[in-house]
Formats: C-alpha cells, sequence, structure tokens
C-alpha cells in the first residue's frame, strides 16, 4: 500500500522538480542570451509550462498512473513506433538534465573546495564524482532519496526567498539597476530563444503526474499542485533574474557564468552570501540528480513494461532496474563531453517535444479528460513554434547543440523502429 500524499507534499514534488539545479545552471547562460530582458525569457518558458499543465492535470486527473508522461503518451498515440520514439526521448531527456545538474555542481563545487588548482580539471572531477555517489545512494536505500529531497526542498527554498528578499532591498540605489531598461533588451526573437534554451528549468512539474495515484483528493489536489507549483516557480525565476541583472554588471555576469547567483549574493552578503549561495546549489543540484536517478530508472522500465523497448530492462541488477546503472553511465558519458549551452538545448529540444505531444493528447482526448480544447490546441502550437524558434536560432550559434539534439531525437525513434521490427520478425518466426 503506497503513503497518500497531502496537497503540500504534491507542490512540493512539482516545485522540487522544477527548483533543482536548474535555475543554478542556467541563469548565467539565460543572461547572456536575454541581457536585460531575461525576465521576460523566464517569463515566456513559465506561460509555456503553465498552459502545459493544464493538459497534465486532466490527463492525470483521467489516467493517474506511475508511468506518468509515459502513460499518457500511449493513450493519446497508442503503443507503436511513435509513442515508442517520444518515450525513449523522455529516458533520455533526464539523462540530458542529469547531465545539466552534474554540469552545475561541477562549476560551483570548485569556488569553495578546489582540488587542482585547476577549475576545468575540478569541474570533470567534481560532476563525475555526485554522479558516482548519488548512484550509490539509489542503490543503498529509495528511502534515503527521498529523505534528502524532501529536506533539500526547504533548504534551498529558505535560501532562494532569503536571497530574494535581501535582492530586493539591495537593489535600491544600485547603479546597475539600468540594465533591466529596455535599451538593453534583446530582440522579441532572441528573448523568446533564451527562453527557450532555459525552458529545462521547469520540466519539472512533470513528476507530479508519477505522484497523481497517491494524492488524496485527487479532484481539488491534483490541479492546485499543477498551478500553484508553476506559478510559485514563475515568480521566483523572474524576480531571480531581476535581482541579477540589477545586483551585476553584464561583465562579471559573463565572466561567471557557470556560478553567477552566487556571484550575485556577493555584492549584497560578501563572500557570506557567496558561499552560502554556493551550499545552496550543491545541495540542490545534489538531490536534483538523487531524484532524477530515480526517475528516469523509473522511466526506463515503465517503457520496457509497456514493451517499447526489451523486457531485458525491466530486469534487475543489485535490486534495482537496469536502466538505473545504464541512466548512471550515460549521464557520466554526456556530462563530461558536452558544454553548458549544448546540454541545455538538447534537454530544451527534447522536453518541448515531449510537451507538444502531451498537449496533443490533451486536444485528442478532450472529450475523454472532459477538457477544453483551446488551451492544449494553443499549448501544441506554442511549444513547435518555440522548438523551431529555438532550433534555427541556436543553429546560427550553437550548431553542436542543435547537431546533438536532433541526433539524440532521430536515435530515439530509430532504436524503436529497429525494435519493433525485430520483435515483429521474432512473431513471425514463431508462428
Amino acid at each position: 500500500m503506497s503513503e497518500k500524499i497531502g496537497l503540500k507534499e504534491a507542490i512540493s514534488i512539482g516545485i522540487g522538480g522544477m527548483v533543482g539545479g536548474g535555475i543554478f545552471a542556467v541563469l548565467g547562460l539565460a543572461v547572456s542570451l536575454g541581457k536585460g530582458g531575461t525576465p521576460i525569457s523566464f517569463l515566456i518558458a513559465g506561460i509555456i509550462a503553465l498552459i502545459t499543465s493544464y493538459s497534465y492535470v486532466k490527463l492525470s486527473l483521467t489516467y493517474p498512473d506511475r508511468g506518468g508522461t509515459v502513460r499518457f503518451i500511449n493513450q493519446g498515440f497508442g503503443k507503436g513506433i511513435f509513442s515508442g520514439g517520444i518515450n525513449n526521448l523522455l529516458w533520455i531527456s533526464y539523462i540530458i538534465m542529469l547531465s545539466l545538474y552534474a554540469s552545475a555542481f561541477g562549476s560551483y563545487a570548485p569556488n569553495l573546495f578546489p582540488l587542482t588548482g585547476d577549475k576545468a580539471v575540478d569541474y570533470h572531477l567534481y560532476l563525475s564524482a555526485i554522479i558516482i555517489f548519488a548512484t550509490a545512494i539509489n542503490y543503498y536505500s529509495i528511502k534515503v532519496v527521498g529523505k534528502i529531497e524532501s529536506y533539500a526542498v526547504i533548504i534551498k527554498l529558505v535560501i532562494l526567498l532569503s536571497f530574494v528578499c535581501i535582492g530586493i532591498y539591495g537593489l535600491f540605489g544600485n547603479s546597475n539597476l539600468s540594465q533591466l531598461s529596455v535599451a538593453n533588451w534583446q530582440s522579441p526573437l532572441q528573448l523568446l530563444t533564451a527562453g527557450m534554451v532555459i525552458f529545462v528549468a521547469y520540466e519539472g512539474f512533470e513528476l507530479i503526474a508519477n505522484a497523481a495515484p497517491d494524492i488524496v483528493n485527487p479532484t481539488r489536489n491534483i490541479p492546485r499542485a499543477y498551478y500553484y507549483s508553476v506559478i510559485f516557480v514563475i515568480l521566483l525565476y523572474v524576480i531571480i533574474a531581476i535581482i541579477t541583472i540589477g545586483s551585476l554588471p553584464f561583465s562579471k555576469i559573463a565572466n561567471a557564468q557557470d556560478y553567477v547567483l552566487a556571484e550575485a549574493a556577493e555584492p549584497m552578503l560578501g563572500k557570506i552570501g557567496f558561499t552560502i549561495i554556493t551550499i545552496a546549489a550543491l545541495i540542490s543540484t545534489f538531490s536534483a540528480i538523487n531524484a532524477s536517478l530515480y526517475g528516469g530508472s523509473r522511466v526506463s522500465y515503465e517503457i520496457a513494461e509497456d514493451d517499447e523497448l526489451p523486457h531485458e530492462l525491466t530486469s534487475k541488477i543489485w535490486n534495482h532496474p537496469v536502466g538505473l546503472l545504464i541512466t548512471a553511465l550515460a549521464t557520466l558519458l554526456l556530462a563530461n563531453t558536452l558544454n553548458l549551452e549544448s546540454i541545455s538545448t538538447a534537454g530544451s529540444v527534447g522536453f518541448l517535444l515531449i510537451f507538444a505531444m502531451v498537449n496533443f493528447t490533451g486536444l485528442k482526448l478532450s472529450r475523454a479528460i472532459q477538457g477544453n480544447k483551446i488551451i492544449p490546441l494553443s499549448g501544441f502550437i506554442l511549444c513547435l513554434i518555440a522548438l523551431i524558434a529555438l532550433i534555427s536560432q541556436q543553429f546560427s550559434t550553437n550548431k553542436t547543440g542543435v547537431i546533438v539534439s536532433l541526433g539524440i531525437t532521430a536515435l530515439c525513434f530509430l532504436i524503436e523502429y529497429i525494435y519493433k521490427k525485430t520483435e515483429s520478425g521474432k512473431i513471425r518466426l514463431a508462428g
């Protein structure tokens, strides 16, 4: 019998999933792309997430299932090559998110505890060590993973909200406040693509879907959990972006791009502020890696159970799905080979495509889920426009990120096609 989840716990699953390592990893990248208009970029990305959450609400109420997004995609498209390819992409997107969190951990940690004196070497040592350590914890006990996550959500929110309160006070009379003026905004297209590159910072609300079967009073609590958590995180991100740009000159933000939030705390609180935010970043990214490793292994298990990947993936190594080990090894490879912008772009491409398909499912099944057609249709169109804008803009500035993103997406469908053909060949031979 599963433990029941109340509204507070459901909201913290959503907030914890979004305010994982995302904001610590991508804030500097967002400012480098959006400049003074970065808060608008976070708002645009947040609105797309909020519209998409409507489809998640309706689908979670009608098809509560621990498979979450995997179940919704199969419900909308049937179990075929297309749904299998999208679900494979979901698993790979978890691995990309893990790489993003590990990359953030590797960027922040050397500022507190330098190991070799060479930041580039320390970066790779730290990000590899934290993936291995979190994998060991997942193998040791799932209960420990849950406990770490519940404490980490409280710690990171207390620190970030304190940063917001002190930061707002610190903005008064700050000479950098003029950086937020419209004159320093990038073009509307650039602001849209900046929002899409950092869209990964919002994807975590979909974790509520996996908890839907255990949420008490679902009719009342599921919609509230989605909407409250997404709206809260939109406000948090927009305010953090305003404080960061109002506190630091663009040149300093560029120099500290990978650990900009800690740098933004220094003018207000000195070295202690830098240290506190760095510790918050390490706790957040570690807890996000922990939870995403578990989530990624569950996704691979669900896909294999639904016959969209080989059944061997439902087998266990050391009492855990084999997907946990594959997820960890793939994360080590990806995090150590790609730069932050390419990882972020690949993650955003994956989730925009997945969310477009969830919105399409919400539209297609609108009668069955007793939903409005306009909202999922808007979400579907917005996700596709955002996806096209992201790919076209990044192609001119970050070809590697686009090639990796499209290559990963194509590979997910190719693997599914080969698997389905092989299986149908086996059935014919057996017959």
